[in-house]
């Protein structure tokens, strides 16, 4: 048992040592590039998904290991480290910065559930509303961090309201008072010893519920006091199951939504960023996917699982309930008067919207509105302002006359172009401006003269590297490191030829396999390490099937988010968790829900109203052009 507890306490360190040393025979036995560079991706990926070493050290693997197996040289490997996903990133964390620190975001939070209103299934839908809008321009994390205080006001308030109203309800319910009422005293219920007495005076409340003088006679048979005893422990029971069942549904909409809301942005989450800079660099020749064209194929998806999953918290812990949720002209409850009470008491802390706040607001929607004009592709965006980079991939064949501007094609030297703008272009233009913009306004005196202050930007550069996601940029360069060694060594035409035999398959059964199998993995590794490991085999796939990448590669994308079954799943998952009033299997139950959904939704997506946006049942030009018998039918 002492050797036992030994190997588990070193657990980490022996998976350190002899996972190198297992997988050692493939480089020696073997003998090629493909071979060493399998082994270099085999040992980090486990790295990854045991998280033996912390993420970013993990990542910093193949910045040794390929100048060692001559894969590639040490400057080569350092390039792929800072690309244009972290010069977005900067951008993005700017931006999310100057809201935190100046609780704009705590504003948008609570006026968004102010206008939902304050019934209970509205007020759970106005908190993920609210979760998932925050989501979409922050960390999942972030967002969950941010509405999770306000929302654990709230549920003890109403909590607390529900409990005087029961109390009053039951000790006034047809004249008489329940023998045995007991409250819970975590919740400033109240419990009276002298429940035998033939009369007993209630103390009126100034809720006006119940004033009156309540009178009850002493049982005079045995019998009838037990069963009055057991009636009272089961409505004691069920109150409490009711009460958890509150908490349970609110702490799960606020981490789901977190997730759910990051699907909508490339910008909302890391696994759309690593998505997006992955497919623009192995294929260069496609510009079809920007915030734009990203946000029209996602927006639909995210709101028709934020829908579906409110639905299924609602049934699974309180019950669906349709006549109360659509009740015109009635009085609130208990319930809704302390939900309000509490979200305008809360509003009210926050004053008139400050200086720094505007400037915040106004800056976040010049960004949005630069990333939506860029290049929106039905119509020029603004970089078509700019000089554009000529771009002939090997395998690119001639475009008709009749290209888009996506794509567009120099008709005079036959060259595809695109712009040297991109997203992160804008991101950083904006971002830059909080470190300028000062956050304070001249202060005047009052004959209306200025007084001289000490100039302070929105935000410093320390609280920007407080906020600055440094083991996810790390992470991403590790992964862009590996695939560009996948590539050096041909690794990846090497896996795309063992995968031609999935093309006799169906198109559809292809594609979920592909997201069950990252949505399984997504649950015990982290959504960054999972995207970063299929994406290099996921493009293969499609090369090899000859299918249009974006087919498997967005599904794929989508579904490396639903990590909703375990708190260690993610961040959000896992402070909303930390709150106490979950079990892993309440987690693990209601997960499982939204998973089905969310994997059910992307597949209707991908083989319905994403098809047109991208024409994926043509194979395209900007594709390699792998000879193969395609078993699809495309």
């Amino acid at each position: 048992m002492k050797i036992l507890r030994y190997l588990l306490v070193y657990r980490r360190f022996l998976l350190i040592v002899l996972t190198p040393l297992l997988l050692l025979p493939l480089p020696l036995v073997i003998k090629t590039k493909e071979a060493e560079c399998a082994y270099t991706l085999f040992v980090i990926a486990i790295f990854w998904l045991t998280e033996a070493l912390p993420l970013a050290v993990s990542a910093l693997l193949p910045a040794f290991m390929f100048p060692l197996f001559g894969i590639m040289g040490s400057k080569q490997v350092a390039s792929a480290y800072f690309k244009d996903f972290h010069l977005l990133l900067i951008g993005v964390i700017c931006l999310a910065t100057s809201i935190e620190k100046w609780n704009l975001h705590k504003r948008v939070a609570l006026k968004m559930v102010m206008l939902v209103g304050v019934n209970p299934a509205w007020l759970v839908l106005g908190f993920m509303v609210s979760c998932a809008f925050l989501s979409m321009w922050l960390s999942n994390t972030s967002a969950a961090a941010m509405v999770m205080p306000i929302v654990e006001a709230v549920a003890q308030q109403i909590i607390r309201a529900e409990a005087e109203a029961d109390e009053l309800e039951m000790s006034c319910s047809n004249g008489s008072t329940n023998p045995a009422l007991e409250l819970d005293e975590n919740i400033g219920e109240y419990e009276n010893p002298d429940w035998k007495e033939k009369e007993k005076q209630v103390n009126g409340y100034n809720n006006n519920v119940c004033s009156t003088v309540c009178t009850v006679e002493k049982e005079n048979e045995k019998g009838n006091e037990q069963q009055n005893l057991s009636s009272t422990e089961a409505q004691r029971k069920s109150r409490k199951d009711k009460y958890s069942g509150i908490f349970k549904v609110m702490c799960l909409c606020v981490a789901y939504s977190a997730t759910i809301g990051g699907l909508t942005t490339i910008t909302g989450t890391s696994t759309n960023l690593i998505f997006t800079e992955h497919f623009n660099s192995r294929y260069p020749g496609c510009q079809c996917i920007n915030f734009g064209s990203w946000f029209i194929l996602s927006i639909p998806i995210a709101v028709i699982i934020l829908l579906l999953s409110w639905v299924w918290l609602q049934w699974l812990f309180l019950g669906f309930d349709f006549k109360n949720m659509f009740r015109c002209g009635k009085k609130k409850t208990a319930r809704e008067e302390a939900s309000s009470k509490v979200i305008q008491e809360e509003y009210k802390k926050l004053g008139p919207i400050s200086y720094p706040e505007t400037v915040t607001l106004v800056l976040f929607i010049l960004m949005t509105l630069l990333w939506f004009t860029r290049d929106p592709g039905f119509i020029p965006g603004w970089s078509s302002l700019f000089p554009k980079l000529n771009l002939t991939p090997s395998f690119l064949t001639p475009l008709p006359l009749s290209t888009t501007a996506s794509g567009a094609r120099n008709e005079e030297k036959g060259l595809w172009y695109k712009s040297y703008i991109t997203d992160s272009t804008a991101a950083l233009a904006i971002g830059l401006l909080f470190f300028i913009i000062p956050a304070k306004t001249l202060p005047r005196t009052s004959n209306g003269e200025n007084t001289v202050f000490d100039y302070t930007p929105l935000i410093t550069w320390k609280e920007f590297q407080s906020c600055m996601p440094w083991e996810i940029a790390i992470l991403v360069g590790g992964g862009f490191a590996l695939a560009d060694g996948c590539e050096v060594s041909k690794l990846s035409e090497w896996v795309a030829s063992k995968l031609t035999p999935l093309g006799s398959l169906p198109l559809w059964l292809v594609i979920l396999i592909s997201c069950l199998i990252v949505t399984s993995v997504t649950e015990v590794a982290s959504n960054p390490a999972t995207i970063t490991i299929f994406l290099p085999i996921l493009s293969p796939l499609a090369e090899a099937i000859h299918v249009n990448p974006l087919f498997i590669l967005i599904p794929a994308t989508l579904c490396t988010s639903f990590a909703f079954l375990l708190p260690v799943a993610n961040p959000a998952n896992a402070i909303v968790f930390s709150y106490g009033h979950l079990t892993i299997m309440d987690m693990v139950k209601a997960g499982l829900g939204i998973n089905i959904i969310g994997v059910a939704v992307v597949m209707l997506a991908i083989m319905t109203w994403i098809v047109p946006v991208f024409d994926l049942y043509t194979y395209p030009s900007w594709a390699p052009n792998i000879p193969t018998t395609n078993g699809t039918g495309l």
